[in-house]
């Protein structure tokens, strides 16, 4: 598909998914890859756009590619996100540059609170290349919520990021729910959008620190949690080392099964469009075996109906014996 193609396509993609903010959903994907050629996407928070481009464009190109999708969309502000092939050393060098802290186009919207299924949370345009939710998961959210309320009592939710599992967790009434993520900032972004529901943020159910180390601990203090999350990156360095998901997440699935009741479900997710759902659930198999641990799965989750053809997002729930 030429780019022209792609903007005459826009206002039928906005009219397809005209009942999502009929169904209380204002934060989703408008345009995906599959949708545009693989030009670029379009994501929607309230009144602003995130514009993802995944092929160079000159300057005023991108500008008149921003006021396209505003038009088509109503939008009042377009934020845009250079994605380069290979951004994970570029992220951190050209920050600026990949993700501008004004709109390409319109009126600023630092901050927006936008819904997802009736759940408000703070989406920030131009903060970072993740603006605050990843909508993909739309799915794996709601099922955790209907599960909550159906005996998932404790829930650990690991790479918390900005905390929509474990609100949701909350939210569908579980008593016990622990937030880990390396990040202080996005913990405490997190906790904001606690607060947007009206729900008790207490620091300790907000764990700093990493991932991997808080395993360890809670292990040895004998935690048990009814449903563990793992929504990991696909790649990642630290002190520690460097993590590559198809390498280790069997390693992950050691860990979490380590403080998994028996009885309990292990949701399993993995953004990595090179890796196959079959590969995906050998992983977490072998990790299982690792542990001694015995089970299947039960459930599969993947994008929601605003990524069509989508394969990148993998999720799994595995009940362990």
């Amino acid at each position: 598909m030429t780019l022209d193609g792609a903007l005459r396509a826009l206002p039928g993609l906005f009219a397809a998914r005209a009942y999502l903010p009929s169904m209380g959903t204002t934060v989703y994907r408008a345009a995906h890859q599959t949708e545009t050629g693989g030009l670029f996407t379009l994501d929607v928070a309230g009144d602003a756009g995130i514009l993802s481009l995944y092929a160079p464009l000159a300057p005023h190109g991108e500008t008149a590619l921003a006021g396209a999708c505003a038009r088509a969309g109503g939008l009042a502000a377009v934020y845009l996100k250079r994605r380069p092939v290979e951004a994970r050393h570029a992220a951190n060098v050209e920050r600026e540059y990949l993700s501008p802290p004004d709109p390409v186009w319109g009126e600023a919207r630092p901050e927006v609170t936008a819904l997802e299924n009736g759940v408000p949370f703070l989406i920030r345009p131009g903060a970072d290349l993740s603006v605050g939710l990843f909508t993909d998961a739309r799915p794996a959210r709601a099922w955790v919520r209907e599960h909550a309320s159906h005996g998932e009592g404790r829930v650990l939710n690991t790479f918390a990021y900005t905390c929509g599992f474990g609100l949701n967790a909350a939210l569908g009434g579980a008593p016990v729910v622990k937030n880990v993520d390396l990040s202080r900032k996005v913990l405490a972004w997190g906790q904001a959008n606690y607060a947007l529901s009206g729900l008790p943020a207490p620091d300790t159910d907000f764990l700093f620190g990493d991932v991997f180390g808080w395993f360890t601990r809670l292990s040895r203090r004998g935690a048990q949690f009814d449903l563990v999350i793992l929504d990991p990156p696909s790649f990642a360095r630290s002190n520690a080392g460097t993590w590559r998901s198809e390498r280790d997440y069997g390693r992950l699935m050691t860990l979490a099964a380590g403080v998994t009741a028996p009885g309990g479900r292990v949701l399993a997710l993995l953004n990595h469009a090179g890796v196959t759902p079959g590969t995906f659930e050998r992983l977490a198999w072998a990790g299982l075996q690792e542990a001694g641990r015995a089970g299947r799965i039960t459930a599969h989750l993947g994008a929601g109906e605003d990524y069509p053809g989508a394969t990148h997002l993998k999720a799994h729930v595995w009940s362990l014996d």
